[in-house]
Protein backbone atom coordinates (compact mmCIF):
# COMPACT_ATOMS: atom_id res chain seq x y z
CA UNK A 1 0.00 0.00 0.00
CA UNK A 2 1.22 3.40 -0.56
CA UNK A 3 1.95 5.88 1.92
CA UNK A 4 2.55 9.23 2.73
CA UNK A 5 5.59 10.20 4.79
CA UNK A 6 7.03 13.13 6.08
CA UNK A 7 10.73 13.83 5.59
CA UNK A 8 13.43 15.34 8.13
CA UNK A 9 13.02 18.71 8.04
CA UNK A 10 9.77 19.68 6.20
CA UNK A 11 6.10 19.24 6.61
CA UNK A 12 5.39 18.14 2.97
CA UNK A 13 4.00 14.93 1.85
CA UNK A 14 6.28 12.87 -0.09
CA UNK A 15 5.31 11.54 -3.34
CA UNK A 16 4.54 7.71 -3.70
CA UNK A 17 3.94 8.13 -7.75
CA UNK A 18 1.02 7.70 -8.11
CA UNK A 19 -1.56 9.48 -10.72
CA UNK A 20 -4.01 10.82 -7.99
CA UNK A 21 -1.35 10.70 -5.40
CA UNK A 22 0.96 13.25 -7.72
CA UNK A 23 -2.49 15.22 -8.99
CA UNK A 24 -3.61 15.69 -5.43
CA UNK A 25 -0.40 17.43 -4.07
CA UNK A 26 -0.15 19.90 -7.33
CA UNK A 27 -3.77 20.55 -6.04
CA UNK A 28 -3.65 21.06 -2.31
CA UNK A 29 0.00 22.30 -1.73
CA UNK A 30 -0.75 25.50 -2.76
CA UNK A 31 -3.12 25.91 0.73
CA UNK A 32 -0.49 24.81 3.10
CA UNK A 33 0.23 28.10 4.26
CA UNK A 34 -3.40 28.87 5.39
CA UNK A 35 -4.10 25.80 6.67
CA UNK A 36 -1.32 25.80 9.11
CA UNK A 37 -2.83 29.50 10.03
CA UNK A 38 -5.96 27.81 10.57
CA UNK A 39 -4.81 24.97 12.46
CA UNK A 40 -2.83 27.35 14.71
CA UNK A 41 -5.45 29.66 15.26
CA UNK A 42 -7.60 26.83 16.52
CA UNK A 43 -4.53 25.12 19.15
CA UNK A 44 -2.46 28.39 19.57
CA UNK A 45 0.54 26.44 19.02
CA UNK A 46 3.20 26.57 16.24
CA UNK A 47 4.19 22.68 16.82
CA UNK A 48 0.92 21.35 17.48
CA UNK A 49 -0.44 23.29 14.24
CA UNK A 50 2.48 21.90 11.89
CA UNK A 51 1.68 18.57 12.92
CA UNK A 52 -2.29 18.64 12.52
CA UNK A 53 -1.51 20.13 9.00
CA UNK A 54 0.28 17.04 8.30
CA UNK A 55 -2.60 15.22 9.54
CA UNK A 56 -4.73 17.17 7.46
CA UNK A 57 -3.02 16.45 4.42
CA UNK A 58 -2.67 12.56 4.94
CA UNK A 59 -6.73 12.56 5.65
CA UNK A 60 -7.33 14.33 2.26
CA UNK A 61 -4.85 12.05 0.45
CA UNK A 62 -6.02 8.82 1.60
CA UNK A 63 -9.80 9.95 0.92
CA UNK A 64 -8.76 12.10 -2.45
CA UNK A 65 -10.65 9.86 -5.11
CA UNK A 66 -13.79 10.24 -3.72
CA UNK A 67 -13.70 13.80 -3.38
CA UNK A 68 -16.99 14.79 -5.56
CA UNK A 69 -16.09 18.60 -6.32
CA UNK A 70 -19.45 19.50 -4.97
CA UNK A 71 -16.98 22.26 -3.18
CA UNK A 72 -13.89 23.82 -3.72
CA UNK A 73 -10.89 21.68 -2.61
CA UNK A 74 -9.80 24.63 -0.60
CA UNK A 75 -13.20 24.70 0.95
CA UNK A 76 -12.90 20.98 1.53
CA UNK A 77 -9.50 20.80 3.05
CA UNK A 78 -10.75 23.17 5.66
CA UNK A 79 -13.48 21.13 6.93
CA UNK A 80 -10.57 18.15 7.15
CA UNK A 81 -8.39 20.48 8.87
CA UNK A 82 -11.39 21.98 11.48
CA UNK A 83 -12.92 18.61 12.16
CA UNK A 84 -9.10 17.20 12.65
CA UNK A 85 -8.14 20.13 14.90
CA UNK A 86 -11.49 19.10 16.69
CA UNK A 87 -10.68 15.68 17.00
CA UNK A 88 -7.22 16.97 18.44
CA UNK A 89 -8.79 19.54 20.78
CA UNK A 90 -10.74 16.61 23.19
CA UNK A 91 -7.63 15.17 24.62
CA UNK A 92 -6.00 19.13 24.78
CA UNK A 93 -6.59 22.25 27.18
CA UNK A 94 -6.31 25.78 26.29
CA UNK A 95 -3.17 27.03 25.71
CA UNK A 96 -3.44 30.01 27.96
CA UNK A 97 -0.42 32.93 28.43
CA UNK A 98 0.25 33.56 32.34
CA UNK A 99 -2.60 36.89 32.36
CA UNK A 100 -5.03 34.39 31.13
CA UNK A 101 -4.60 32.05 34.02
CA UNK A 102 -6.92 34.49 36.48
CA UNK A 103 -4.45 35.26 38.85
CA UNK A 104 -3.56 38.85 40.07
CA UNK A 105 -0.95 41.00 38.42
CA UNK A 106 2.40 40.11 40.66
CA UNK A 107 5.27 42.59 41.76
CA UNK A 108 8.63 42.58 40.81
CA UNK A 109 9.96 41.63 44.18
CA UNK A 110 7.98 38.25 44.46
CA UNK A 111 9.45 34.63 43.64
CA UNK A 112 9.14 33.47 40.20
CA UNK A 113 7.31 30.75 40.35
CA UNK A 114 7.83 28.32 37.04
CA UNK A 115 5.47 25.88 35.69
CA UNK A 116 6.70 23.65 33.04
CA UNK A 117 3.91 21.56 32.69
CA UNK A 118 1.18 23.94 31.41
CA UNK A 119 0.89 23.84 27.64
CA UNK A 120 1.66 27.63 27.02
CA UNK A 121 0.47 29.57 24.05
CA UNK A 122 3.54 29.54 21.29
CA UNK A 123 4.11 32.24 19.03
CA UNK A 124 4.22 31.65 15.10
CA UNK A 125 6.54 33.49 12.62
CA UNK A 126 5.14 35.39 10.31
CA UNK A 127 7.25 33.41 7.34
CA UNK A 128 5.29 30.50 8.03
CA UNK A 129 1.81 32.11 7.33
CA UNK A 130 2.44 35.28 5.89
CA UNK A 131 -0.32 35.76 3.21
CA UNK A 132 0.81 35.45 -0.43
CA UNK A 133 -1.83 37.93 -1.93
CA UNK A 134 -1.32 41.28 -2.89
CA UNK A 135 -4.26 43.29 -2.09
CA UNK A 136 -3.47 45.24 1.28
CA UNK A 137 -6.65 45.29 2.77
CA UNK A 138 -7.02 41.56 2.82
CA UNK A 139 -3.37 41.08 4.12
CA UNK A 140 -4.27 43.65 7.02
CA UNK A 141 -7.18 41.47 8.12
CA UNK A 142 -5.18 38.26 8.31
CA UNK A 143 -2.58 39.85 10.07
CA UNK A 144 -4.98 41.14 12.60
CA UNK A 145 -6.51 37.60 12.83
CA UNK A 146 -2.80 36.63 13.81
CA UNK A 147 -2.50 38.75 16.69
CA UNK A 148 -0.89 36.95 19.69
CA UNK A 149 -3.37 39.04 22.34
CA UNK A 150 -6.08 37.55 19.78
CA UNK A 151 -4.88 34.19 19.84
CA UNK A 152 -4.81 34.18 23.59
CA UNK A 153 -8.36 35.45 23.74
CA UNK A 154 -9.61 32.71 21.36
CA UNK A 155 -8.15 30.04 23.88
CA UNK A 156 -10.97 30.97 26.33
CA UNK A 157 -13.40 29.99 23.81
CA UNK A 158 -14.71 26.14 23.59
CA UNK A 159 -13.18 24.44 20.96
CA UNK A 160 -16.71 24.75 18.77
CA UNK A 161 -17.14 28.36 19.20
CA UNK A 162 -13.24 28.68 18.13
CA UNK A 163 -13.71 26.80 15.55
CA UNK A 164 -17.41 29.15 13.72
CA UNK A 165 -15.75 31.78 15.06
CA UNK A 166 -12.89 31.36 12.84
CA UNK A 167 -14.37 30.55 10.23
CA UNK A 168 -17.04 32.66 10.19
CA UNK A 169 -15.34 36.14 10.56
CA UNK A 170 -11.88 35.16 10.05
CA UNK A 171 -12.59 33.04 6.82
CA UNK A 172 -15.96 34.94 5.80
CA UNK A 173 -17.98 31.49 5.62
CA UNK A 174 -21.50 31.99 5.03
CA UNK A 175 -23.42 30.22 7.65
CA UNK A 176 -24.83 27.11 5.61
CA UNK A 177 -20.81 26.36 4.74
CA UNK A 178 -20.12 26.06 8.26
CA UNK A 179 -22.72 24.18 9.28
CA UNK A 180 -22.49 21.68 7.35
CA UNK A 181 -18.52 21.33 7.74
CA UNK A 182 -19.10 20.90 11.58
CA UNK A 183 -22.68 18.45 11.26
CA UNK A 184 -25.03 21.37 12.18
CA UNK A 185 -27.86 23.53 11.70
CA UNK A 186 -27.23 27.01 10.12
CA UNK A 187 -29.13 28.06 13.64
CA UNK A 188 -26.88 26.34 15.65
CA UNK A 189 -23.82 28.05 14.07
CA UNK A 190 -25.85 31.61 14.63
CA UNK A 191 -26.47 31.06 17.90
CA UNK A 192 -22.73 29.50 18.78
CA UNK A 193 -21.21 32.78 16.41
CA UNK A 194 -23.02 34.93 18.80
CA UNK A 195 -21.79 33.51 21.85
CA UNK A 196 -18.14 33.41 20.90
CA UNK A 197 -17.99 37.16 19.35
CA UNK A 198 -19.98 38.28 23.17
CA UNK A 199 -17.27 36.34 24.72
CA UNK A 200 -14.21 37.49 22.67
CA UNK A 201 -15.36 41.15 22.51
CA UNK A 202 -14.62 41.00 26.32
CA UNK A 203 -10.88 39.69 26.26
CA UNK A 204 -9.39 40.47 22.58
CA UNK A 205 -7.84 44.32 22.12
CA UNK A 206 -9.33 46.85 19.91
CA UNK A 207 -7.70 46.54 16.18
CA UNK A 208 -7.03 50.39 16.69
CA UNK A 209 -5.20 50.31 19.33
CA UNK A 210 -2.44 48.58 17.64
CA UNK A 211 0.11 50.50 15.15
CA UNK A 212 2.33 48.27 12.44
CA UNK A 213 6.10 48.44 12.90
CA UNK A 214 6.64 49.71 9.74
CA UNK A 215 6.67 53.47 10.45
CA UNK A 216 9.49 55.42 11.08
CA UNK A 217 8.33 56.28 14.80
CA UNK A 218 7.90 52.49 15.27
CA UNK A 219 11.44 51.84 13.38
CA UNK A 220 12.75 54.25 15.89
CA UNK A 221 11.10 52.95 18.74
CA UNK A 222 12.88 49.17 18.41
CA UNK A 223 15.90 50.55 17.50
CA UNK A 224 15.90 52.54 21.21
CA UNK A 225 14.35 49.30 22.97
CA UNK A 226 16.94 47.19 21.41
CA UNK A 227 19.70 49.67 22.38
CA UNK A 228 18.35 49.69 25.82
CA UNK A 229 17.95 46.07 26.56
CA UNK A 230 21.70 45.26 25.21
CA UNK A 231 23.00 48.08 27.45
CA UNK A 232 20.91 47.08 30.36
CA UNK A 233 19.81 50.89 30.52
CA UNK A 234 16.64 49.72 32.74
CA UNK A 235 16.01 53.81 32.87
CA UNK A 236 15.46 53.90 29.06
CA UNK A 237 13.28 50.47 29.39
CA UNK A 238 11.14 52.08 31.41
CA UNK A 239 10.57 55.39 29.17
CA UNK A 240 9.73 52.53 26.23
CA UNK A 241 6.79 51.34 27.88
CA UNK A 242 2.76 52.66 28.12
CA UNK A 243 1.33 53.60 31.05
CA UNK A 244 -0.45 50.16 32.05
CA UNK A 245 2.09 48.13 29.96
CA UNK A 246 1.75 43.98 30.78
CA UNK A 247 4.71 42.09 30.66
CA UNK A 248 4.50 38.07 30.77
CA UNK A 249 6.89 35.09 30.48
CA UNK A 250 6.09 31.27 30.05
CA UNK A 251 6.75 29.00 31.97
CA UNK A 252 6.75 31.78 34.52
CA UNK A 253 3.08 32.50 35.63
CA UNK A 254 3.40 36.05 36.59
CA UNK A 255 2.95 38.58 34.82
CA UNK A 256 3.91 42.53 35.83
CA UNK A 257 1.70 45.78 34.73
CA UNK A 258 3.21 49.62 34.55
CA UNK A 259 6.60 50.27 33.35
CA UNK A 260 8.44 50.76 36.89
CA UNK A 261 7.27 47.22 37.73
CA UNK A 262 8.82 46.24 35.03
CA UNK A 263 11.49 47.79 34.95
CA UNK A 264 12.48 46.30 38.40
CA UNK A 265 11.78 42.56 37.34
CA UNK A 266 14.49 43.39 34.42
CA UNK A 267 16.61 45.10 37.12
CA UNK A 268 16.70 42.50 39.78
CA UNK A 269 15.29 39.21 38.25
CA UNK A 270 17.19 39.25 34.89
CA UNK A 271 20.77 38.05 35.38
CA UNK A 272 22.56 39.88 32.58
CA UNK A 273 24.73 42.72 33.09
CA UNK A 274 25.44 45.93 30.07
CA UNK A 275 26.50 43.95 27.15
CA UNK A 276 25.44 40.60 28.60
CA UNK A 277 22.39 40.48 25.89
CA UNK A 278 22.11 40.83 22.24
CA UNK A 279 18.50 41.07 20.30
CA UNK A 280 18.41 39.38 16.72
CA UNK A 281 15.19 41.23 14.99
CA UNK A 282 12.18 38.78 13.87
CA UNK A 283 8.52 38.67 13.34
CA UNK A 284 5.69 36.94 14.82
CA UNK A 285 2.12 37.05 14.80
CA UNK A 286 2.39 39.61 12.42
CA UNK A 287 3.99 41.54 15.20
CA UNK A 288 7.76 42.75 16.25
CA UNK A 289 9.61 40.08 17.93
CA UNK A 290 13.53 39.55 19.23
CA UNK A 291 15.47 36.43 19.55
CA UNK A 292 17.19 37.58 23.15
CA UNK A 293 20.89 35.23 23.67
CA UNK A 294 22.54 35.63 26.69
CA UNK A 295 26.04 35.60 27.24
CA UNK A 296 27.74 32.99 28.71
CA UNK A 297 31.13 32.48 30.83
CA UNK A 298 32.76 31.19 27.66
CA UNK A 299 31.34 34.78 25.86
CA UNK A 300 29.54 32.99 23.58
CA UNK A 301 26.05 34.44 23.51
CA UNK A 302 23.25 31.50 23.09
CA UNK A 303 19.39 32.05 22.96
CA UNK A 304 17.82 33.29 26.05
CA UNK A 305 14.08 33.76 25.46
CA UNK A 306 12.25 35.30 22.46
CA UNK A 307 10.19 38.21 22.69
CA UNK A 308 6.81 39.24 21.38
CA UNK A 309 5.86 43.12 21.55
CA UNK A 310 2.69 45.23 21.00
CA UNK A 311 3.49 48.42 20.09
CA UNK A 312 0.55 51.30 20.41
CA UNK A 313 1.12 54.71 19.34
CA UNK A 314 2.22 55.70 22.88
CA UNK A 315 5.05 52.93 23.04
CA UNK A 316 5.52 49.42 23.87
CA UNK A 317 2.12 48.16 25.63
CA UNK A 318 2.84 44.36 25.77
CA UNK A 319 5.63 41.88 25.97
CA UNK A 320 5.65 38.84 26.23
CA UNK A 321 8.82 36.62 26.38
CA UNK A 322 8.80 33.25 25.57
CA UNK A 323 11.96 30.67 27.55
CA UNK A 324 11.32 27.86 24.86
CA UNK A 325 14.45 27.26 23.33
CA UNK A 326 12.49 25.49 20.66
CA UNK A 327 11.40 28.63 19.23
CA UNK A 328 14.45 29.60 17.99
CA UNK A 329 15.16 26.96 15.69
CA UNK A 330 11.14 27.46 14.47
CA UNK A 331 11.84 31.05 13.75
CA UNK A 332 14.93 30.15 11.78
CA UNK A 333 17.14 32.18 14.47
CA UNK A 334 20.93 31.55 14.82
CA UNK A 335 22.33 29.32 17.60
CA UNK A 336 24.65 32.05 18.73
CA UNK A 337 24.57 35.49 18.21
CA UNK A 338 27.51 37.66 17.09
CA UNK A 339 28.92 40.11 19.95
CA UNK A 340 29.04 43.57 18.94
CA UNK A 341 30.97 46.73 21.13
CA UNK A 342 29.04 48.25 23.72
CA UNK A 343 27.51 51.49 22.83
CA UNK A 344 29.16 54.26 24.63
CA UNK A 345 26.92 55.95 27.60
CA UNK A 346 25.25 59.54 26.79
Amino acid sequence: MATVSKPAGTDKPVSTGSPVDGDFLRMADPYRRELLAHCYRMLGSVHDAEDLVQETYLRAWRSYDRFEGRSSLRTWLYRIATRTCLTALESRGRRPLPTGLGGPGSDAADDLVQQPETPWLEPIPDGMVDDERTDPAAIVTSRESMRLALIAAMQHLPPRQRAVLILRDVLQWRAAEVAEALDTSTPAVNSILQRARAQLEQAAPKPEEVVEPAGSEQRALLDRYVAAFEDKDVSAIVELFTSDAVWEMPPFTGWYRTPENIGRLIDTQCPAGPGDMRLVATEANGQPAFGVYMRGDDGVYRPFHLQVLTLTAAGVAHVAAFFDHRLFATFGLPETAPDRPLRPAH
